[in-house]
Protein backbone atom coordinates (compact mmCIF):
# COMPACT_ATOMS: atom_id res chain seq x y z
CA UNK A 1 0.00 0.00 0.00
CA UNK A 2 1.62 3.33 -0.84
CA UNK A 3 1.35 6.72 0.72
CA UNK A 4 -1.63 7.78 -1.30
CA UNK A 5 -3.61 5.27 -0.69
CA UNK A 6 -3.47 5.84 3.02
CA UNK A 7 -3.98 9.53 2.31
CA UNK A 8 -7.54 8.46 0.60
CA UNK A 9 -7.96 6.92 3.83
CA UNK A 10 -7.45 9.32 6.17
CA UNK A 11 -8.49 12.00 3.71
CA UNK A 12 -5.97 14.48 3.79
CA UNK A 13 -1.37 14.50 3.24
CA UNK A 14 -0.06 15.61 6.86
CA UNK A 15 3.61 15.78 8.44
CA UNK A 16 1.59 12.84 11.08
CA UNK A 17 0.69 10.57 8.08
CA UNK A 18 3.56 10.74 6.77
CA UNK A 19 5.24 9.82 10.28
CA UNK A 20 2.70 7.39 10.95
CA UNK A 21 3.45 5.60 7.35
CA UNK A 22 7.02 5.40 7.61
CA UNK A 23 7.00 3.90 11.52
CA UNK A 24 4.65 1.63 10.32
CA UNK A 25 7.17 0.82 7.27
CA UNK A 26 10.17 0.28 9.63
CA UNK A 27 8.43 -2.17 11.65
CA UNK A 28 6.78 -4.09 9.48
CA UNK A 29 10.36 -4.68 7.67
CA UNK A 30 12.03 -4.91 11.20
CA UNK A 31 9.17 -7.82 11.51
CA UNK A 32 9.93 -9.64 8.12
CA UNK A 33 6.04 -9.36 8.19
CA UNK A 34 2.83 -8.03 5.76
CA UNK A 35 0.09 -6.51 6.83
CA UNK A 36 -2.19 -8.90 8.82
CA UNK A 37 -5.37 -10.43 7.54
CA UNK A 38 -6.39 -11.39 10.95
CA UNK A 39 -4.21 -11.00 14.35
CA UNK A 40 -0.74 -12.15 13.69
CA UNK A 41 0.13 -8.74 14.26
CA UNK A 42 -0.91 -6.44 17.73
CA UNK A 43 0.09 -3.14 17.92
CA UNK A 44 0.47 -0.75 20.67
CA UNK A 45 -0.01 2.75 20.38
CA UNK A 46 1.09 5.64 22.64
CA UNK A 47 -1.01 8.12 20.68
CA UNK A 48 -4.13 8.75 18.71
CA UNK A 49 -2.82 11.21 16.13
CA UNK A 50 -3.48 10.99 12.06
CA UNK A 51 -0.54 8.70 11.61
CA UNK A 52 -2.17 5.39 13.47
CA UNK A 53 -4.18 5.63 9.68
CA UNK A 54 -1.11 4.92 8.44
CA UNK A 55 -0.56 1.78 10.98
CA UNK A 56 -3.81 -0.13 10.55
CA UNK A 57 -3.93 0.38 7.05
CA UNK A 58 -0.21 -0.73 6.88
CA UNK A 59 -0.50 -3.63 9.48
CA UNK A 60 -3.77 -4.40 9.98
CA UNK A 61 -4.18 -3.62 13.23
CA UNK A 62 -7.78 -2.22 14.22
CA UNK A 63 -9.37 -1.89 17.23
CA UNK A 64 -12.19 -3.76 15.77
CA UNK A 65 -10.10 -7.09 15.48
CA UNK A 66 -9.08 -6.22 18.54
CA UNK A 67 -5.17 -6.24 17.86
CA UNK A 68 -4.62 -2.65 17.89
CA UNK A 69 -4.21 -1.52 21.28
CA UNK A 70 -4.21 2.38 22.80
CA UNK A 71 -2.21 3.73 25.09
CA UNK A 72 -2.52 7.30 25.75
CA UNK A 73 0.95 8.40 26.47
CA UNK A 74 1.19 11.17 23.52
CA UNK A 75 4.53 9.62 21.95
CA UNK A 76 5.22 8.94 18.72
CA UNK A 77 5.62 4.98 19.76
CA UNK A 78 4.42 2.20 18.15
CA UNK A 79 5.21 -1.40 19.60
CA UNK A 80 4.57 -4.34 17.34
CA UNK A 81 4.65 -7.55 17.51
CA UNK A 82 4.53 -10.91 15.55
CA UNK A 83 2.62 -14.07 16.92
CA UNK A 84 3.95 -16.22 14.26
CA UNK A 85 7.56 -15.15 15.06
CA UNK A 86 6.91 -14.05 19.07
CA UNK A 87 9.37 -11.04 17.86
CA UNK A 88 8.38 -7.24 18.82
CA UNK A 89 9.85 -4.29 17.43
CA UNK A 90 9.02 -0.69 19.07
CA UNK A 91 9.80 2.38 16.37
CA UNK A 92 10.42 5.89 18.08
CA UNK A 93 9.74 8.74 15.70
CA UNK A 94 12.14 11.24 16.52
CA UNK A 95 12.82 13.21 13.41
CA UNK A 96 16.19 14.70 14.35
CA UNK A 97 17.21 14.32 10.79
CA UNK A 98 14.77 17.09 9.43
CA UNK A 99 16.01 20.76 9.30
CA UNK A 100 14.49 23.08 12.04
CA UNK A 101 13.27 25.45 8.85
CA UNK A 102 10.49 23.23 7.32
CA UNK A 103 8.47 23.34 10.67
CA UNK A 104 6.48 25.46 8.88
CA UNK A 105 6.72 24.82 5.29
CA UNK A 106 3.93 21.63 5.43
CA UNK A 107 4.51 19.95 1.83
CA UNK A 108 8.37 20.07 2.28
CA UNK A 109 8.25 18.78 5.71
CA UNK A 110 5.76 15.80 4.41
CA UNK A 111 8.28 15.27 1.45
CA UNK A 112 11.16 14.95 4.04
CA UNK A 113 9.43 12.59 6.33
CA UNK A 114 8.56 10.54 3.52
CA UNK A 115 12.33 10.29 2.03
CA UNK A 116 14.44 10.81 4.77
CA UNK A 117 16.44 7.38 5.44
CA UNK A 118 15.42 5.82 8.38
CA UNK A 119 18.19 5.77 11.12
CA UNK A 120 17.76 9.44 10.85
CA UNK A 121 14.30 10.02 11.64
CA UNK A 122 13.49 6.63 13.91
CA UNK A 123 13.91 4.32 16.50
CA UNK A 124 13.63 0.62 16.32
CA UNK A 125 14.69 -1.57 18.86
CA UNK A 126 13.84 -5.05 19.20
CA UNK A 127 11.77 -5.23 22.10
CA UNK A 128 10.18 -9.07 24.11
CA UNK A 129 7.19 -8.10 25.88
CA UNK A 130 4.36 -10.79 26.84
CA UNK A 131 1.71 -10.85 23.93
CA UNK A 132 -1.98 -10.07 24.71
CA UNK A 133 -4.54 -13.10 24.47
CA UNK A 134 -6.51 -12.99 21.18
CA UNK A 135 -9.71 -11.08 20.98
CA UNK A 136 -12.62 -13.10 22.93
CA UNK A 137 -15.69 -13.02 21.68
CA UNK A 138 -17.97 -12.44 24.56
CA UNK A 139 -22.10 -12.54 24.57
CA UNK A 140 -23.82 -9.56 24.62
CA UNK A 141 -26.97 -8.95 27.13
CA UNK A 142 -29.29 -5.98 27.81
CA UNK A 143 -28.99 -3.17 30.29
CA UNK A 144 -31.54 -3.19 32.84
CA UNK A 145 -32.07 0.33 32.44
CA UNK A 146 -31.73 1.46 28.63
CA UNK A 147 -32.25 -1.98 27.12
CA UNK A 148 -29.44 -2.22 24.83
CA UNK A 149 -26.96 -4.95 24.58
CA UNK A 150 -23.92 -4.43 26.03
CA UNK A 151 -20.73 -6.93 25.88
CA UNK A 152 -20.83 -8.90 29.08
CA UNK A 153 -17.34 -8.03 29.88
CA UNK A 154 -18.43 -4.14 30.13
CA UNK A 155 -21.60 -4.45 32.00
CA UNK A 156 -21.44 -3.16 35.65
CA UNK A 157 -23.09 -4.28 38.50
CA UNK A 158 -25.14 -2.46 41.07
CA UNK A 159 -27.34 -4.11 43.62
CA UNK A 160 -27.40 -7.41 41.71
CA UNK A 161 -28.72 -5.70 38.58
CA UNK A 162 -26.61 -5.07 35.33
CA UNK A 163 -26.55 -1.35 33.90
CA UNK A 164 -24.24 -0.22 31.09
CA UNK A 165 -21.30 1.78 31.97
CA UNK A 166 -23.42 5.84 30.80
CA UNK A 167 -27.00 4.19 32.63
CA UNK A 168 -24.60 3.41 35.84
CA UNK A 169 -22.89 7.06 36.00
CA UNK A 170 -26.28 8.45 35.49
CA UNK A 171 -27.30 7.12 38.54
Amino acid sequence: MNYESIVAFHGHSCPGLAIGYRMSLAALEALHSQRAADEELVAIVENDACGVDALQCLTGCTFGKGNLIFHDYGKQVYTLFSRTSGSGVRVLYHGDGLPAELRNDRPARIEKILTTADDKILTVTPVSVPLPEPAEILASHPCEQCKEQVMASRLQKENGRQFCIPCLKQR
